[in-house]
């Protein structure tokens, strides 16, 4: 990983076609490399979930709807896809100089997932905070993040509910930060196996809550 993070610094100073054009054969090194780093992520991780895929981000940006016209990202990506319907949630690890972190969970829950959630926070809040608030969730993620939330309590919600703050969220993510020293150290990937592992509980509880009723019956 340290030529890509070395190759990636030289990209955030010239990011731009044509000196990536004259530097594709060292990405294209690169990128094997990283292909080959995130596969192993992937077969380690299978050791502990059933994955569905793997999903390697391209490095050229789509700049169509951004104001930053800058053609690469500065980063390399990738995501696991848990086996549906029955497991939910996805696992993602970013890599780049400065801005490495793995997470997961529910970036964009469709109209009825998002609505299945928010009743069970709303009927029962109690597990969701005992997970959050569970010492290794603690240690590794912080919070329960998610950059979206809706301003009023969504429609059909009590806004003075005890935990509207969590049934106004759109996202349900969790993530860990590295700093480049620790993504070069010898046991980086144990430590993204062991972060991912620490997501389960909030996965399995996750899960559930997206495939069963409130009576507990399967909905599949």
């Amino acid at each position: 990983m340290k030529r890509g993070f070395e190759f990636l610094k030289l990209l955030q100073e010239n990011n731009n076609r044509e000196w990536f054009q004259e530097h594709k054969l060292e990405y294209d090194l690169i990128k094997e490399e990283n292909k080959g780093l995130f596969n192993q992520v992937f077969s380690e991780l299978q050791k502990h979930d059933s994955l569905n895929k793997i999903h390697i981000s391209r490095i050229y940006r789509d700049i169509r709807f951004s104001k930053d016209k800058t053609p690469f990202k500065t980063n390399f990506g990738a995501s696991f896809s848990r086996v549906k319907p029955f497991l939910r949630g996805g696992y993602y690890i970013q890599l780049g100089p400065g801005e490495s972190f793995v997470g997961g969970g529910f970036w964009a829950p469709n109209k009825d997932d998002l609505f299945l959630i928010r009743k069970e926070f709303e009927r029962n809040p109690e597990e969701i905070r005992q997970i959050i608030a569970e010492k290794r969730f603690l240690k590794y993620f912080g919070k329960l993040d998610g950059e979206e939330a809706v301003k009023n309590a969504p429609k059909g919600f009590d806004k003075t509910h005890p935990s509207i703050e969590l049934i106004k969220k759109k996202q349900f993510v969790v993530r860990r930060s590295f700093t480049d020293q620790e993504v070069l150290a010898g046991d980086f990937l144990k430590e993204v196996i062991l972060t991912f592992l620490a997501m389960r509980p909030f996965f399995d509880y996750m899960s559930e809550v997206l495939t069963t009723d409130q009576n507990g019956e399967s909905l599949f």
